[in-house]
């Protein structure tokens, strides 16, 4: 039977399981928008393209499935790229869907062309252009297969609006096979047994678990090496719920504003464990002082990771929950109590900590982080933006289960947290998701709120609000002689200084996101005192609506520990008392 490839494409990602789609239409996706009509899919109408990305970023990480976007050519194509950006490079599965110009105006600086594979290989795993209807089937089946196996990524297709029209045999390509692309699953015998080999000889043994676990669905292979070989487990910001908060061997987040007793673990370690991690620059601080006794296992499915910044002593190439499993028969069971003691009076010499002066009656962030963290017993899906909140939430709200806390790691992109909450729950919309967000981040991405109204999509954001890109103030204030040069988000001119600071209370805050809230039909509350965050924070969780919390803190609070951009781990600042 003859089909459309717009009735292809639909057809297609029905049997792909895709239950969601979030975008928007144009003139030259319009083909494609009208067969979605009578489809299975709920489309999700988003207010920008980038929230589109966002949003199917965030059902991906949250379910583990293929989340799906989709715009038209030109400008629609291209407000795709910072999502993509952010998905390749946190290895999101996405599978994004552009229209195109005409084929035969392709090149000729035809309205909203661009060239959109152009602009989205650098930032996807693999991207097609779709020049005949008769491949597009198998264009699409190999997409969803690329975005899912191996190190997972985004792939882009791009369908010309003819194509789209055009009629061919459907045929659904029931198996896959890719010439020259074949992820390598099964580990190394060998490699592994050199692993055991090391495990059994190691008397600091730590392990050093990152995003990868998670992606793979590894978590429970984690756990199990680390009771079974009695190894501390240390994580990295994308690996928030790895292991639960409150297992014993948790050790918590490391890095540049990790623990202190997680980072010094790190340094005095002998054997250091790498599972699903890349050893990124916000982790390892100064290279030439990183972890410098230590031998190094890193277990990754993607080769291209091993030795990359860090030369290791045993690689292994593999699926980490495959990998794991061999692995875990191949070691016996072992003790570290005095390692393990150790740690522990790190622990108690700097733990997490922050300072209620009594004479300020600003409110913490910390604490507000702490008491939803009570309140929602560390089992909340948590989203956020970038900057001094986003470690705050690390610290403060380590989570019970993987899959619950997401978050733009290696792209850092501000705007990712409100939409990106908005596609976990309406992928769970039966559990609590709330976005913990600095008031310059929240911005970026706000207009999605019209997106949460419309499609009943009950999250709370919780901005955390200083008047100023915050994460930006405190390298000023530290390293730039407190010139805050276009930091400060309520001054004319770009132009602050601690001498010209007002109390931010009595500023006026353009917008009042009170009133933002109250435009679009949301719920939202402001609040300036302690006493006031604890029920706020109970009335939001029993609304039925999008809730805004507005929480005034000082421009001064600052994120530590902190390691200083080009140190070592060694040199953690603890804290500015």
């Amino acid at each position: 039977m003859e089909k459309t490839g717009a009735e292809i494409l639909v057809e297609c990602l029905e049997r792909e399981g895709v239950d969601l789609l979030f975008g928007i239409p144009g003139g030259v996706n319009l083909p494609f928008f009208d067969k979605l009509y009578d489809s299975k899919i709920r489309v999700i109408l988003t207010r920008h393209e980038q929230g589109a990305t966002h949003m199917a970023d965030g059902y991906a990480r949250a379910t583990g499935k293929v989340g799906v976007c989709t715009a038209t050519s030109g400008p629609g194509a291209t407000n795709l790229i910072t999502g993509l950006a952010t998905a390749h490079m946190d290895s999101i599965p996405i599978v994004a869907i552009t229209g195109r110009v005409r084929s035969d105006s392709i090149g000729s600086d035809a309205f909203q062309e661009a060239d959109a594979t152009g602009c989205t290989r650098p930032v996807t795993k693999h991207n097609y252009l779709v020049k005949d209807v008769k491949i597009l089937a198998q264009v699409v089946r190999e997409a969803f297969h690329v975005a899912r196996s191996g190190r997972p990524g985004p792939v882009h297709i791009d369908v010309p609006v003819d194509i789209q029209r055009a009629k061919t045999e459907f045929v659904y390509p029931e198996k896959i096979h890719i010439r020259s692309y074949s992820p390598t699953i099964k580990g190394h015998p060998l490699q592994i047994k050199k692993a055991a080999e090391l495990i059994r000889e190691s008397e600091r043994p730590l392990l050093y678990v990152g995003g990868g676990t998670i992606l793979s669905g590894a978590s429970p292979e984690v756990r199990k090496l680390a009771e079974k070989a009695n190894i501390p487990v240390a994580t990295t910001l994308m690996a928030n719920g790895a292991l639960p908060y409150d297992h014993p061997l948790y050790l918590g987040p490391l890095g540049m504003h990790g623990k202190y007793a997680t980072n010094t673990a790190m340094q005095k370690c002998d054997l250091m464990i790498s599972c699903g991690a890349r050893f990124d620059d916000r982790v390892t601080g100064k290279l030439s002082a990183f972890s410098p006794n230590s031998k190094k296992i890193h277990f990754d499915i993607d080769p291209a990771n091993i030795g990359k910044s860090v030369r290791v002593d045993v690689p292994v190439v593999g699926d980490l929950k495959t990998v794991l499993k061999e692995l875990v028969e191949e070691i016996p069971s072992q003790n570290h109590e005095k390692w393990i003691r150790q740690i522990q009076e790190w622990e108690q010499q700097h733990p997490f900590s922050y300072k209620q002066n009594e004479k300020d009656d600003f409110v913490k962030p910390q604490y507000v982080i702490q008491e939803l963290h009570r309140i929602t017993k560390g089992e909340a899906i948590v989203t956020t933006g970038v900057g001094q909140h986003q470690m705050w939430a690390m610290q403060w709200y380590p989570c019970r289960f993987p899959r619950h806390f997401l978050t733009s790691g290696g792209l850092g992109t501000m705007g990712y947290g409100f939409p990106s909450a908005i596609g976990a729950k309406l992928a769970f919309p039966d559990k609590q998701v709330v976005c913990i967000d600095g008031d310059g981040s929240f911005q970026m991405t706000m207009s999605e709120m019209a997106t949460a109204i419309h499609e009943k999509v009950k999250v709370i954001v919780i901005v955390i609000n200083n008047y100023y890109l915050g994460m930006v103030r405190q390298w000023q204030e530290l390293f730039y002689q407190q010139r805050f040069s276009a930091s400060c988000l309520t001054v004319e001119g770009g132009r602050r200084s601690k001498e010209n600071e007002p109390d931010p209370r009595k500023l006026k805050y353009i917008p009042d996101f009170v009133k933002f809230a109250d435009a679009y039909g949301a719920l939202g509350m402001r609040i300036t005192r302690k006493e006031e965050v604890v029920p706020a924070l109970e009335k939001a969780l029993e609304s039925k609506s999008p809730v805004i919390l507005d929480v005034i803190i000082h421009p001064e609070e600052k994120v530590f520990p902190m390691v200083p951009a080009g140190a070592g781990l060694d040199d953690l600042i603890v804290d500015m008392a």
